[in-house]
Formats: C-alpha cells, structure tokens, sequence
C-alpha cells in the first residue's frame, strides 16, 4: 500500500531536547565522579562519534570503564543512562505534533544511532507507542533513504529535522517529493557553519510544538 504522506521525524533536538540530556549527563558525571572524569568521558565520547559516525553514549562508556576498570562507581552511570526519564525531555508539544499529523497520514521516526541506547530512548521518551512501532533506526538515515521508501512508501513525504545537512541530503533525493521542514532548535539549528553551508529548508519553525497548528497545505501537500 502506498500512502499519499508519510511525515518523517527526526528524535535528538528534534522531538526530545537532547542538548540538556546531555547537559544532565554532564552534571551528574561532574558530581559523581569529578571533572576531570566528566571530561574524559566526553573525550572518548567524541572520538567514539568521529570513528562511527553517530553518537554512542554506552560505547564510550564501556572505553571509560576500560580505563577505569576497579572503579565500582562506573557500574552506575550505566544505570543512570538507560533509566533517564526522556519523556520529561520531551519538547512541549512534541506528542501532540504526532497526533496531528496522523489525521493525514502516518508519523514515523527516522533516527540515526547505536543500536541499544537510542532505542531505548525512543522508547522511554513514549514516541515509540506514539507512533505505533513505526521507528527507523540508521547509522547514517541519509544513506538508507532506499530503506525508507521500501519500507513506508508513499506519494509524498515531509521530513522534520533540526541538522540542515539531512534536510539538503534527503532534497537532493527526493526533489519535489520531499517537503523539508527545518525545527530551528539545539547547537545543530544555530551552528553559524551549517547555516551558511546549507539551505535552510523548505519550511521553517522556531519550536516543533508549532507544527500543530499547520494545516497539510502548509507541510507542502496538495489534498
């Protein structure tokens, strides 16, 4: 069956404010651990993302711990990652956004990471229910666009992302098949590099929680 819209969501900074995840993250590694553990960890976390390409929070824990290896205390952060409460990090209105533009067509999440980790905080955040188990996990989305269309194909889609980069991949694709709406929200939406690198969109929206007052002609779809 081929549906006439398919809305693809984008998670981190898109639907669910990741920058103060991490900004948590930090101030709870800061206080259980110290700074200089802090900054170690984002250390080897950013190397971990230049190496993979994504972002893998459990992977460069497991490096930490390696250097750490008779620290009990690193058994915790563990803990406190996969028990993050992602709903409370929800941005306002993001379910809502779900709701709504399923009265046209089906919402899916089009993420990129680790196989572990973002899944789960697709799923504690409830964006995995709200959109019916329809979650599309890649390391790199813009290179499995094939995937996609196998997988939900359909007349037209409308891709919600806050990275510029993915929005200029997936039009250069899909052309007029794609609606690009650009949420200008977290460091990617404001990185000055990338707004001058990039076309910034077909759409563009200063909170996600706005799209819920957008009609389909507004996403760029005809009825």
């Amino acid at each position: 069956m081929t549906d006439d819209v398919v809305f693809l969501f984008d998670v981190d900074n898109t639907l669910l404010d990741n920058d103060a995840v991490q900004g948590d993250l930090r101030d709870y590694l800061a206080r259980e651990h110290g700074t200089a553990c802090r900054d170690r960890y984002w250390e080897l976390f950013e190397q971990l993302r230049g190496e993979l390409g994504y972002a893998d929070y459990l992977g460069a824990l497991e490096r930490f711990r390696l250097e750490d290896l008779h620290d009990p205390r690193v058994l915790r952060m563990a803990n406190w990652l996969i028990d993050y409460p992602f709903a409370d990090r929800l941005y306002a209105g993001a379910l809502s956004v779900l709701d709504h533009v399923q009265q046209w067509g089906r919402a899916v999440i089009l993420s990129d990471g680790d196989a572990v980790f973002q899944p789960r905080k697709v799923h504690r955040a409830g964006l995995w229910d709200a959109v019916e188990d329809r979650v599309l996990i890649y390391v790199h989305k813009e290179e499995e666009l094939d995937d996609v269309l196998r997988l939900f194909p359909a007349r037209h889609y409308v891709m919600i992302d806050d990275k510029l980069r993915i929005l200029h991949a997936m039009k250069r694709a899909w052309g007029t098949r794609v609606t690009t709406v650009f949420p200008r929200q977290g460091h990617y939406a404001t990185d000055p590099q990338a707004l001058a690198q990039y076309p910034h969109g077909d759409r563009a929206v200063d909170a996600i929680g706005d799209l819920r007052h957008w009609s389909l002609e507004d996403f760029g779809v005809s009825r």
